[in-house]
C-alpha cells in the first residue's frame, strides 16, 4: 500500500509537497518541480522561512495553516510564477499539527486549461466527429529546463515527438538562446540516449583540420598525421547523434563530402580507399540565415534542404517573458550554491529584468547574474546594481531609467484597469486619485 500511495504521489499532474511542522521540505513530486520551477534537492530538508527571507516565495501557506490551524488557499509567487496553493494540515494522535500537505497549481495553465476547454467544446459542436482533444502537453521533467512561456513549451513539445524518429534536424536561434539545451533535450528522449552524443563546433576547429577531425585518417595520409591514423568524429558518434554547431561556417569545399555522407551515411577517411557505413543521427545549428548564405552562394542549396528536414526555430528571451523571472531565480540559487552565497532580488529587480530586451538571451542572463552575486556588497540585488539602466543612452543596449519605469508604471496600471475595470476601483487599489490615474492613462494614449 505505500508503494502504491508513492505511486499516486510521484504520478500526479497537481503539484504536491509535504512540509513538517517545523517549517522543512519532506518531499515534493515531479510536477511541483516542474510547476515551481524547483529540484528536488532545493525543497528537501530547507525550511520555507529561508524561502521567504531570500524573496523565492512571496508568502508562505505552510506558515499560515501552522499559525490558524486550518487549511488555506491562496495566490502567492514561486520564482516569479503566479501559483494557487491549498495547505492542508496533517495532525497526529495528540491532535497536533505534524506535516502539511501543499497542492499547488501554475495560475497560467489554470487559464490555458479554461481557454482550450472552451475551444474544445465549440469545436466539437462545429465538428461532431471530433472526440477528444489534448488539453495541455505534458512535457517530460528535465533538469535545467525552464519552460513557462507558450512559445518555448511549444518547441519542447515538437523536440519530445521528432525525439523518436532519426530524421535531420536543423537548429536555428541567435546566440545564447539554449541549442545545445534542446540538442540535449532530444537525445535524452530518443532511442540512441545510451549511445555517444558527439558534439562539434564548425567555427572553432581551423577549416584545414575540420575534415580530418569529422571523417579521419589513415596512417601516412599527411605530414604530421599520427602514424596509427585516427578516426573521425562521424565513426566515433556511430549508433548515436552528432551535433554540428555552427553549421553555416563549414568550408563551401567540405559541404559536398558532409552532403554524400547525409545521403549515404558512409564515411571515407583522409587517404583512405574503403568506404565505412555509419549509423548516426545528425542534428545541426545555427544563429545564421542559410537561406542567405545560399544566395550569396557560400552555402550549398542541396546540402540546406538535406539539412532542414525538421527545421528546429528557438525564440529569443524577449520573445519568452515568462520565462526571464524563473530564469532568473533558478541562475541565482545556482551561483548562490556554487560559491556558498546568500543573494536574492529586490521586489522591483526582476519587472526590470522583464522590461529589458536581452541580446545575450539565456546566456547574457545567466552570466549576468552570477556577476552580479559574486561583485555587490550587500544581499539584495537591487535596480541600481543592473548595468542595462543608464541615465543616458549612449550605449544602444542600456535603457534609461527614466523609460524602464515609465514602462513599467504602463504595464501594472493595465494589468490593475483589466482586473479592476473601472478608474474608481483601479485608483483605489494603486493608492492613489482617480483624477490622477485619468491623466496618466491620457499621457500613455
Amino acid at each position: 500500500m505505500l508503494e502504491l500511495f508513492q505511486q499516486v504521489f510521484d504520478s500526479s499532474y497537481d503539484g504536491l509537497c509535504i512540509v513538517d511542522a517545523d517549517g522543512y521540505g519532506v518531499a515534493i513530486n515531479k510536477a511541483a518541480c516542474r510547476i515551481c520551477s524547483y529540484l528536488e534537492s532545493e525543497f528537501i530538508g530547507t525550511n520555507v522561512r529561508d524561502a521567504l527571507k531570500n524573496g523565492t516565495i512571496s508568502d508562505s501557506i505552510s506558515l499560515k495553516v501552522l499559525k490558524y490551524k486550518r487549511p488555506i488557499t491562496q495566490v502567492i509567487n514561486i520564482k516569479g510564477i503566479d501559483v494557487l496553493i491549498t495547505g492542508s494540515p496533517i495532525k497526529n494522535k495528540k491532535n497536533q499539527i505534524s506535516h502539511i500537505v501543499l497542492n499547488i497549481r501554475d495560475i497560467g495553465e489554470l487559464n490555458n486549461i479554461k481557454i482550450d476547454q472552451l475551444l474544445t467544446i465549440a469545436l466539437k459542436r462545429k465538428h461532431h466527429h471530433i472526440s477528444e482533444m489534448n488539453i495541455y502537453d505534458e512535457l517530460p521533467d528535465f533538469e535545467g529546463i525552464v519552460a513557462k512561456s507558450p512559445s518555448f513549451r511549444k518547441v519542447l513539445t515538437i523536440c519530445a515527438k521528432i525525439a523518436q524518429v532519426d530524421s535531420t534536424i536543423l537548429i536555428n536561434g541567435e546566440s545564447g538562446t539554449g541549442k545545445e539545451v534542446v540538442l540535449n533535450f532530444i537525445h535524452k528522449l530518443s532511442k540512441r540516449v545510451n549511445q555517444p552524443l558527439i558534439k562539434v563546433n564548425c567555427a572553432a576547429i581551423p577549416q584545414h583540420l575540420l575534415e580530418s577531425e569529422l571523417f579521419g585518417y589513415e596512417k601516412g595520409a599527411f605530414t604530421g598525421a599520427d602514424s596509427r591514423g585516427k578516426p573521425g568524429l562521424f565513426e566515433q558518434a556511430n549508433g548515436g547523434t552528432i551535433f554540428l554547431d555552427e553549421i553555416g561556417d563549414m568550408p563551401l569545399d567540405l559541404q559536398s563530402k558532409f552532403l554524400r555522407v547525409l545521403q549515404e551515411f558512409e564515411i571515407t577517411r583522409i587517404g583512405g580507399r574503403k568506404s565505412i557505413k555509419i549509423n548516426v543521427r545528425v542534428v545541426s545549428a545555427t544563429n545564421k540565415n542559410l537561406e542567405q548564405l545560399v544566395n550569396d552562394g557560400i552555402f550549398r542549396q542541396d546540402l540546406f534542404y538535406r539539412l532542414n528536414i525538421i527545421p528546429i526555430k528557438i525564440p529569443p528571451l524577449r520573445e519568452r517573458i515568462e520565462d526571464i523571472a524563473p530564469l532568473a531565480y533558478h541562475f541565482l540559487q545556482k551561483t548562490n550554491k556554487k560559491y556558498g552565497l546568500k543573494k536574492r532580488f529586490a521586489n522591483d529587480t526582476i519587472h526590470l529584468f522583464e522590461e529589458y530586451d536581452w541580446p545575450g538571451n539565456i546566456r547574457e542572463i545567466e552570466n549576468l547574474i552570477e556577476r552580479l552575486a559574486v561583485t555587490i556588497d550587500h544581499d539584495e540585488i537591487q535596480w541600481t546594481d543592473l548595468p542595462f539602466i543608464h541615465p543616458s543612452t549612449g550605449n544602444p543596449n542600456q535603457q534609461p531609467l527614466k523609460k524602464i519605469l515609465q514602462d513599467l508604471e504602463k504595464k501594472i496600471i493595465k494589468e490593475k484597469l483589466k482586473e479592476f475595470k473601472t478608474t474608481r476601483k483601479t485608483a483605489d487599489a494603486l493608492g492613489i486619485s482617480q483624477s490622477a490615474l485619468v491623466k496618466k492613462l491620457k499621457r500613455f494614449q
